[in-house]
């Protein structure tokens, strides 16, 4: 009885991490690592990270969902990757990187866990399986990076922001999230009007439903079907419509 109650117990703990990347770790790892996590509240529109500013914090994501955006023009900016409860922000940091090459906007609020840069260095070094979950994430961030990239080239409007949005779904664990049209457009790197067109459409199919800058996904499996293949590639593993 005692050791099925131990079990559940453990089993019970491991529920609550809700960062993927550190729940992946083995439990001791993770019991070293967690100490230094400080529980924080992420406010929409926030920005973690300025381009090519210091990094001086580490944020891992449970409820929350951060837009990396790369400056293009003067005040304008394009989407090129999310963040959510898969990974983690200044993962950088393990290539020896300490400055940000990009804008890290929270797009989603919620809670995170955050570390300081100087710790989280610290940990990498006498932390083997956090430095093994930081390498796996760096390589699946980098195959969400340069499929967004090829999916923005390729893909016509409606079909991307389909995918947008599941992607910002699974991350957020809600159906529901605010977005305006205007920031739609920096995220998918069309004009306004393309976004306004491609979320009528959408609308029009009763696949989501749009107003005063709020989302609510109304057919996740009808969406999936509109969007390119692009979304299976970067779907989160295990995750089900």
């Amino acid at each position: 009885m005692q050791s099925t109650a131990g079990a559940d117990n453990r089993a019970m703990a491991r529920r609550v991490i809700q960062n993927e990347l550190l729940a992946a770790m083995p439990r001791k790892a993770y019991e070293a690592l967690a100490p230094a996590l400080a529980p924080v509240n992420l406010a929409f529109g926030q920005v973690l990270y300025a381009a090519d500013a210091p990094i001086a914090q580490v944020y891992f994501p449970c409820e929350s969902m951060v837009s990396l955006l790369l400056p293009v023009e003067s005040h304008f900016d394009v989407e090129v990757g999310m963040v959510g409860r898969e990974g983690m922000l200044g993962a950088s940091l393990a290539l020896g990187i300490a400055r940000s090459p990009i804008k890290a906007l929270v797009q989603g609020a919620g809670t995170a866990l955050s570390l300081g840069a100087a710790r989280f260095r610290r940990e990498l070094e006498h932390n083997p399986a956090l430095q093994r979950s930081v390498n796996l994430y760096l390589h699946s961030l980098m195959q969400q990076i340069t499929q967004t990239a090829a999916c923005n080239r390729f893909h016509v409007v409606e079909a991307r922001l389909a995918r947008w949005l599941l992607m910002t779904r699974d991350r957020m664990r809600s159906p529901s999230f605010r977005m305006t049209h205007e920031f739609l457009s920096h995220m998918l790197g069309v004009r306004r009007v393309g976004v306004t067109e491609a979320a009528s459409s959408l609308q029009r199919q009763k696949l989501i439903e749009y107003s005063r800058g709020n989302i609510r996904i109304l057919d996740a499996a009808g969406l999936a079907n509109a969007c390119c293949g692009c979304y299976e590639i970067l779907k989160p593993a295990g995750f089900a419509l």
